[in-house]
């Protein structure tokens, strides 16, 4: 199985509005998702965009981090700086090779083009670990001379190369046809990044990598490859052509969305601070039936028995009696009332050290056919660290397929409800919490959660 790298580039949107805030947020929800590289810009402010990166290499730990450098020597050093606290770190070196390009964008004939790209690379190769030269319009280059510019790249230290169709105007076969030779040719893993202008951009991605190329530049928005569209089309026909990628299925749709509502956010000039988990696109009533609502848990990713479904309708009906009830509502009466089994595993304490110059760690007590379990951890931030200590206690981690934190009384003492949802073998189970305190219902949630995959495993 061949495993194609996926490169997103949302955050390198041309004309982006998005706020620091809402690119830390994007940025999380890439993690998340398991891209295998999130794209940054090329330095313009060197406070706020250096903090940017330092910032978001906090967090992204499984992912390359990758940041443009400019056309200077101070744009490389700037792009170093940036990426100084990241865990994988790349820097991309962006240069023209059209003929077009070259001569209005950096005014250099083909010559000192070849000498520009080895002494940027190189510069940068001295300053970071892994380098990437991206040819950009690189399908309107001259063949021989695109050619000695990745060669050129390559023997300065470059450790993969992209070739951009900025354009957009290749058919997929002859784009191909494109990427197949540069990628025999190139010596280094080779991606693609295809405009999406005339709509063609996903097919010119799979049949580039059909055809030798090592990844793909996406973006949820924007003209780029979609993100979705591409990750979808792997996941759907890929094994029949030996493709796959790292990207976490179960997540995918839902991290689209709330990438986009940040987005439209944005355009309508309101900060995000925090972005619910999940669309609430469902509407029931008191007059549904049971099977339109069954059918709608369906939607949400659970697969009940006849037994639960009973129970799910009966407790829907309670709660539409006195009010509508949508997808939020109805994933906290799945986990209330569906698959209620006794209790594997039983909270008996936690405590949890948490604040703005120290890093958050949870110290969870378990118990198990009346033994104490212990579990000690630390996590980016005090109810990651929970879930972790969990994972190790028990010696086993599911995937995490929602998360969902809402107040159900009002006040300063207010009730918080939790609803965590995993996925285990295909089905996804899902598990409630409710106290004052939000770590503890999330604490309880997830516990809840894992005794039911527990039992039904059982």
């Amino acid at each position: 199985m061949k495993n194609i790298r996926i490169a997103d580039t949302t955050l390198c949107r041309e004309n982006n509005s998005f706020s620091f805030k809402e690119k830390i947020e994007i940025a999380r929800q890439l993690e998340k998702l398991a891209v295998d590289v999130i794209e940054l810009p090329e330095i313009e402010n060197s406070k706020t965009d250096v903090l940017l990166a330092r910032t978001v290499s906090s967090f992204v730990k499984n992912s390359v981090l990758s940041v443009a450098a400019g056309m200077t020597d101070e744009s490389i050093s700037l792009a170093a700086e940036a990426l100084g606290n990241a865990q994988k770190a790349t820097i991309r070196i962006e240069l023209p090779v059209s003929p077009v390009g070259m001569e209005y964008t950096c005014h250099k004939k083909a010559p000192k083009m070849l000498e520009w790209i080895t002494h940027t690379v190189s510069e940068a190769k001295k300053l970071v670990k892994n380098v990437e030269f991206c040819a950009l319009d690189a399908t309107r280059a001259e063949e021989e001379f695109l050619l000695s510019a990745i060669e050129n790249a390559v023997k300065a230290g470059a450790d993969s190369v992209t070739v951009c169709d900025t354009a957009g105007v290749m058919f997929p076969d002859d784009f191909a046809f494109f990427a197949g030779k540069i990628s025999r040719a190139a010596g280094v893993p080779v991606f693609v990044k295809c405009t999406n202008r005339n709509g063609l951009a996903e097919a010119q991605c799979i049949l580039a990598v059909k055809s030798g190329a090592a990844g793909v530049k996406t973006s949820v928005g924007g003209d780029t490859a979609s993100l979705e569209t591409f990750a979808t089309i792997i996941k759907n026909c890929g094994e029949n052509y030996g493709l796959s990628t790292m990207i976490k299925f179960t997540e995918l749709n839902r991290t689209v969305r709330q990438i986009f509502r940040i987005a439209d956010n944005s355009k309508n000039e309101k900060t995000v601070v925090n972005v619910e988990a999940g669309a609430d696109s469902i509407r029931l009533d008191k007059n549904d039936s049971q099977q339109a609502v069954i059918s709608e848990v369906k939607k949400l990713g659970y697969d009940l028995s006849e037994e639960d479904c009973a129970k799910v309708y009966e407790e829907f009906l309670r709660v539409a009696s006195k009010k509508n009830v949508g997808a939020k509502e109805l994933d906290a009466i799945v986990a209330s009332a569906a698959l209620q089994v006794p209790a594997t595993y039983k909270l008996k304490s936690y405590v949890i050290n948490n604040g703005n110059i120290i890093t958050a760690s949870a110290n969870i007590t378990l118990e198990k056919d009346g033994k104490l379990l212990e579990g000690i951890e630390i996590g980016d931030g005090p109810i990651d660290a929970s879930f972790i200590a969990i994972d190790k206690i028990i010696g086993c981690r599911y995937e995490l397929d929602d998360f969902q934190i809402q107040a159900v009384t009002e006040g300063t003492e207010a009730m918080g409800s939790a609803v965590v949802k995993l996925r285990a073998n295909g089905k996804v189970y899902s598990g409630n919490g409710i106290s004052t305190d939000i770590i503890g219902a999330s604490i309880r949630a997830y516990l809840n959660a894992i005794n039911k995959i527990v039992y039904e495993e059982a």
